[in-house]
Formats: structure tokens, sequence, C-alpha cells
């Protein structure tokens, strides 16, 4: 279900204060150790904000997929074109890649239209990337996106195919729920607890992002997208997937 993201949302000091977090099942890696998992992005940024510390803590053994360059963030901006915030996020999603022990060659760029992802294109993609058991790790169904939800059925649909185990990681989820909130799957939900140092690797990772933490200018329309209220929620000790 499409959401509109407005407004400040859910306080990440409500999130903090929500005991069952502590409850959850810790993932286990050790599947994720033996056969590199591939982390589906519908947009960059969305795999170092959902799971960059799980990047971190495999130390690069990890494919990247990115399903659009996301030059519609700044759909009014003065001071960037399209194509031109294509080729910056291009840019940063290696930087941030890099940071969390990703190389250039494990990073494949798709190239979809951001805000019209080609869901059937995408489900024979990942279709021929996935393999009996290889964790697919993308965007919740349910994220309240519409790119976000296009990608996560195109990937629930090629595990199906493929026999791949579906990880899917909320993003905007924490925006628009509050704790408890009945449409969200916590009943499926996992807890990948960071070290220190992935913690610290994927901090660094979304500061790279500047098209998207900081402003492209002065007027609103250059605004950050992701100013400090919303970094805060990816600040977390731990991560949250929902298993399938």
């Amino acid at each position: 279900m499409v959401r509109p993201i407005v407004d400040v949302g859910t306080d990440e000091g409500t999130w903090r204060a929500w005991a069952a977090p502590a409850d959850w099942p810790v993932l286990a890696l050790d599947r994720a150790r033996a056969v590199p998992p591939l982390v589906v992005a519908p947009h960059p940024d969305d795999e170092v904000l959902g799971v960059g510390g799980l990047v971190a803590v495999l130390t690069g053994g990890v494919e990247i997929t990115v399903v659009t360059d996301g030059e519609a963030s700044h759909p009014d901006s003065t001071v960037h074109s399209r194509a031109e915030l294509a080729a910056i996020r291009r840019a940063e999603t290696v930087t941030a890649c890099g940071l969390l022990g990703v190389v250039p060659a494990a990073i494949d760029h798709l190239g979809q239209p951001d805000g019209a992802v080609d869901e059937a294109a995408l489900t024979d993609a990942l279709t021929t990337r996935l393999t009996p058991g290889r964790w697919c790790v993308t965007t919740w169904r349910g994220d309240g996106h519409p790119d976000h939800e296009a990608v996560g059925r195109a990937a629930a649909v090629a595990c199906r195919r493929t026999g791949a185990t579906l990880l899917e990681f909320p993003v905007w989820t924490w925006h628009w729920a509050e704790p408890d909130h009945p449409d969200v799957p916590w009943h499926r939900a996992r807890r990948i607890d960071l070290t220190p140092a992935a913690r610290s690797a994927k901090r660094r990772a979304v500061d790279a992002f500047r098209s998207q933490v900081l402003p492209l200018g002065p007027t609103p329309a250059d605004a950050a997208i992701l100013p400090p209220h919303v970094l805060a929620r990816f600040a977390r000790p731990y991560e949250t997937v929902f298993v399938s």
C-alpha cells in the first residue's frame, strides 16, 4: 500500500523506547557467509540505509543490484538535471559501498526509471542472479514507497522461481508506522546486531550520499531528502529484516 511520506513521521525516540526488538530472534548469518547475498536497492542509498551494517559485517561478501539511479529525488531541482543527479548518485553508490567493503565490480546498476520500475523486467533480471538458498535482501513489499514495493514484489517472484530466500527490510516504514502497527509483519522480524565497526562503516557510507543528506542548494526544491531526524532511524545498534 502506497503511503504519503509527509511531515516528520514517527520520532526515533518512540522507536528506541519500544521493547519488542529486544525479543526478536537474531538472524543467523551462516548461510550469508557461505553464499554471498544479493542486496537489491530500489534507489542508490536504500542498500546502505536498510542493511549497510549487514554488508559491513559480511566484510564485502555481498553483491549489490541498484534498480534505478534515483534521478527523481529532486524533481524540481534548480541545481542539477535528472541526468546529472543519476550520475551523481551512481558515483555515490560506488563510494558508499566501497566503505562497506564492496568492490565496484560487485555493483550492478540496472538504470530503470526512478518512479516507474518495470516489475516484469526486474523479475527476469533477478531470476538470472539468484540460486536456490541464496539470500535476496531487498525492500519490504509493504514499505509505503511505490518503487520499494515494486522491487519487493519482483524479488519475491524471482525467489519463488529460483528457490532463493527472500529477506525484506523496512526503510520508510519507520516514518509512517508506529510500534506494534497492525499492518507491519513484526512476527516475521529478525534482528541483525551490529558491531561498533559495522555501525561506524555504515555511518560513513550514509554520509557518502551527499546529494541526499545535504541540500543541493538554497531553495526548498533542493532540500535534503534525508535530514537528521530521518537518518536517526538508521543509526540503531541493530537492523531489521522480515523473513519469508
